[in-house]
């Protein structure tokens, strides 16, 4: 959410934002509702200023033994203007609310202009792609020939887009989980382990809702409660509505959750495989920081995503998102972009955003400095990995001639000293 104060006046600069990103919102109803609310204030404060007024010559009145029914008469119409007055300011608050929680965030003017990925910029690269004396296969032609990775029981279990990880698969997938939150605790990260459903309150203040419902898979309670997409979710509503001391800032916090998506609009895409699962697990990063030290929290967060990767001597490189590419929240996002042989290029397995104060105003947490000055926190996120392509990168790039996939050492002493998956 972004500050009224900001859409008035810089509407101009607002709508030159929303054209980079090619976003469709309705910002002139916004003005005319803002414009209305703030009328309504002023006239509702001046009413009661003259019914204040008002009371005090009644009383006047009444203590000199004077007749004060027509000016009680008039003030009982002030009052009834101010209660008709008051509700109408109630329903345009309303429907404000409603129109500008489908605002995206400014993107900062670092980010590239375009339509699409394509304006995606690359920042960097690591290492070095390992070349192969065979044809490398995808990882689910690696998974189901060791028999570790079940596509076809996960559809039978539940549906397409379900999949079933046993023996050394699912081991290495909870290995993946272990390392990737010990390393987070070495680097300042507070693990926290979540619920694993949150409420609708909750998908408002990271931005999920209203906009992308559709997305979630909503629960059949009295109470609407949805399975979280995320992470980010139920750790950024850890501190919702709470007033953070500014002295304790940053605050850092890694989280392993299940999560669940229904993926809706990528049908047709990543049809085989563990890439685009309604089901995945994830250790999430989460960052909530100062205004004067987001963007250098970001970077760091984004360090702290790369060494996963490093510690796995997985290639991978670093890309800013376009204004057409990034989410909604976004002021500025990083993809981090494994290398996968199998399929012969990079795919997405981080995104590490800034939000600024967009998330914090949706969730109302602040700060206060010990002089007493206030504001909203930044909050920062990023996959710290996703388990799924972790395993992934893994078994394409760790694939062996003879069909077995060496364990990375860093992985080792999670997998009891196994060196190796075989058939």
């Amino acid at each position: 959410m972004l500050s009224r104060e900001y859409l008035r006046e810089h509407a101009d600069d607002y709508r030159n934002a929303l054209k980079n990103r090619g976003a469709n919102v309705d910002l002139d109803r916004f003005l005319e509702l803002e414009a209305e609310r703030r009328k309504i204030i002023a006239t509702v404060e001046a009413l009661k200023a003259q019914r204040n007024t008002g009371s005090i010559e009644i009383g006047t009145l009444k203590k000199s033994k004077q007749d004060a029914t027509a000016l009680i008469d008039a003030m009982k119409g002030v009052g009834d203007e101010i209660k008709s007055l008051d509700e109408r300011l109630a329903q345009v608050e309303s429907e404000l609310q409603n129109v500008e929680l489908y605002f995206p965030n400014v993107p900062h003017e670092s980010v590239p202009i375009g339509k699409d990925e394509t304006a995606n910029r690359i920042e960097r690269t690591w290492g070095e792609k390992r070349t192969f004396d065979f044809e490398p296969k995808q990882h689910f032609d690696i998974g189901e020939a060791l028999g570790i990775l079940d596509f076809e029981r996960g559809t039978k279990i539940t549906g397409a887009r379900f999949a079933v990880l046993s023996g050394a698969g699912a081991k290495l997938n909870r290995a993946l989980m272990s390392f990737m939150l010990d390393l987070h605790e070495t680097q300042g990260y507070v693990e926290v382990l979540p619920p694993f459903i949150v409420n609708a309150e909750s998908l408002r203040g990271t931005g999920q809702l209203p906009k992308f419902e559709e997305d979630l898979f909503k629960l059949t309670t009295e109470k609407p409660l949805y399975l979280v997409p995320t992470a980010e979710v139920p750790v950024t509503n850890l501190h919702r509505e709470e007033t953070l001391d500014a002295a304790t800032l940053t605050r850092s916090y890694t989280a392993y959750t299940p999560c669940f998506r229904s993926e809706a609009g990528s049908y047709g895409k990543d049809t085989r495989g563990l890439i685009r699962q309604h089901q995945f697990e994830k250790v999430e990063l989460v960052k909530f920081t100062m205004p004067d030290q987001s963007w250098e929290e970001l970077d760091r967060l984004t360090n702290d995503a790369e060494a996963i990767l490093q510690a796995l001597q997985l290639p991978y490189r670093v890309m800013t998102l376009s204004t057409g590419d990034m989410g909604s929240s976004s002021a500025k996002t990083y993809d981090i972009e494994v290398w996968l042989p199998g399929q012969n290029t990079y795919r997405e397995i981080s995104s590490c955003t800034n939000f600024l104060d967009y998330q914090a105003r949706r969730a109302d947490i602040r700060y206060r400095t010990a002089d007493k000055k206030s504001g909203y926190v930044h909050t920062i996120n990023g996959s710290g990995l996703p388990l799924g392509r972790t395993l992934v990168a893994i078994l394409e790039n760790y694939q062996q001639a003879d069909g077995s996939v060496v364990i990375p050492e860093a992985l080792r002493p999670y997998m009891r000293g196994l060196e190796r998956i075989t058939a």
